[in-house]
């Protein structure tokens, strides 16, 4: 009997019990897009629609003991990581995926939520650019996560991410989808910066508060179709798809009084 190919993601992140990001959003969005989802929680938060009241790292130890636990068994086709919290949690995720370098690696560095509260330390910034980008197919900074990671000013058009994408690029990751959901104008274009040059990825903007969990969903998406065996312009163009559909339906859901989540499954509840 010939054996069905089951595609599997694994995401390594922050659980958000409000569920429209982190762990929550991740494998929602490997589920709706037909990829089997794994999960290694690096911390805890206490979190809604208003903000992040409370975040409980995980042990570094146990950290890594999930992602062996995981691996160890599971033929995982892409890895994604997003909230890291830590230093020394970055450090562990580094040492145990330097072990695993022929699965794809979409890095998200998480720093800041949608709501504004901080969910990376400020002296884990380094350790992420020094252990963790040189690892990482793909890292999928929004405009203020580039910014802070070349300690330099926002970028505020394409010519200037571009500009960031490249200097990103020589950090070691192979490739770098600058998001630009945070500049101005009637499309939201996300630039793909690889050795091979510049790819622009556009979709009409949207205006709605559902924004929760946006940056957490892409990235699962992309890691969704690297785990399906799509190209990474494939893997990108199917995930910015998916996430203009999931913002465009979100105003279906009424969910909290703040910032809420995106639809994840508008395929299965329209």
């Amino acid at each position: 009997m010939t054996q069905v190919f089951t595609p599997i993601a694994l995401t390594i992140a922050g659980s958000d019990s409000g569920g429209g990001a982190g762990i929550q959003a991740d494998l929602k969005t490997f589920s709706a897009l037909g990829v089997f989802g794994c999960s290694v929680i690096s911390s805890l938060t206490a979190q809604n629609t208003l903000g992040v009241q409370g975040v409980f790292p995980i042990p570094p130890a146990f950290v890594q003991q999930q992602i062996q636990s995981v691996l160890s068994d599971i033929k995982v086709g892409a890895i994604k990581t997003g909230m890291l919290a830590t230093a020394d949690i970055i450090a562990a995720v580094a040492e145990s995926l330097r072990s695993y370098p022929q699965i794809p690696f979409v890095l998200d560095p998480v720093m800041v939520a949608t709501s504004g509260d901080r969910l990376l330390a400020e002296d884990a910034i380094d350790t992420l650019i020094k252990q963790l980008i040189p690892l990482a197919t793909l890292i999928t900074p929004n405009l203020h996560e580039a910014a802070a990671l070349l300690n330099e000013p926002v970028a505020t058009d394409l010519s200037g991410m571009q500009k960031q994408g490249e200097k990103l690029l020589a950090l070691g990751a192979k490739a770098v989808l600058m998001k630009g959901g945070h500049t101005d104008g009637d499309k939201a274009s996300d630039l793909l910066v690889t050795g091979q040059g510049v790819e622009i990825f556009s979709a009409p903007r949207l205006q709605t508060k559902n924004t929760h969990g946006t940056g957490c969903t892409l990235a699962s998406a992309i890691a969704a179709g690297l785990a399906k065996q799509l190209s990474l312009q494939d893997a990108v163009k199917q995930a910015k798809d998916y996430l203009h559909n999931a913002l465009l339906h979100s105003e279906k859901l009424h969910i909290g009084q703040g910032s809420g989540p995106v639809h994840h499954f508008y395929k299965f509840h329209p």
